[in-house]
């Protein structure tokens, strides 16, 4: 009997600029791979893989937030510039029962994303989300710009800070006591890194999407409670 497709997210991830710092490039992909394998657990259809040209590409059931992976490649250590494309399609089965990486898969959606960070590359675009909806993609593709502008204006510290917010949902007081600084110190953090803008800004381009898709993970997609970014 022959296995079907799969109805599934394609993420392709590329590093910006990879070529001027291969090697570095090379160690920073292999350390995110690590993290979002472990961040996405069951929601993974396959291991993420990186290609030899920089690229990470991951295959994830529609119930996965792939925002995950921009906010954590962008808010960790020594966070690198990168260009992303989310695409809804088919993927091809694995005849290996799931354990070749996404850069061993096919399928329609594969070739989508393709074309897509092509496009985006092209654009100089650096978060391209479809979801084959015109006038929705219109709109995401006009919000997309100003949550990476956002993301790529934070300094080292402040990237600290809405990381311990934005992804572990940790409140003032407890990134306060993480860091080992004052209250009012982190306070001061939290409103140069625009904490409550990101949290806002992420939901909102989840909402947007989910109006589209009605993906389940769409209806609390990124959120973080407002319990984490406001001062207690």
């Amino acid at each position: 009997m022959r296995m079907t497709d799969t109805d599934a997210l394609i993420l392709f991830g590329d590093v910006v600029g990879s070529r001027r710092d291969s090697i570095g490039s090379t160690t920073w992909l292999r350390e995110l791979v690590a993290e979002l394998d472990t961040a996405y657990g069951p929601h993974r259809l396959a291991p993420f893989g990186f290609t030899q040209g920089d690229e990470l590409q991951g295959l994830l059931s529609l119930d996965a937030d792939p925002l995950t992976a921009v906010l954590r490649a962008a808010l960790g250590p020594s966070g690198r510039r990168m260009r992303w494309v989310v695409v809804r399609g088919r993927a091809d089965p694995d005849p290996t029962g799931g354990l070749a990486p996404a850069t061993e898969r096919t399928g329609e959606g594969f070739v989508a994303a393709r074309a897509a960070i092509q496009e985006a590359r092209t654009g100089h675009e650096r978060l391209v989300i479809v979801t084959g909806g015109p006038d929705v993609d219109s709109l995401l593709a006009n919000l997309t710009p100003a949550l990476m502008d956002m993301l790529d204006g934070l300094t080292e510290r402040q990237r600290m800070v809405a990381r311990l917010a934005l992804i572990e949902d940790l409140r003032q007081s407890e990134v306060a006591d993480r860091l080992k600084v004052r209250r009012a110190t982190i306070s001061v953090s939290f409103n140069r890194a625009r904490v409550r803008s990101l949290q806002r800004l992420v939901a909102g381009i989840g909402r947007i999407y989910a109006s589209a898709r009605g993906d389940p993970w769409l209806d609390t997609a990124a959120t973080v409670p407002d319990s984490a970014v406001v001062a207690d």
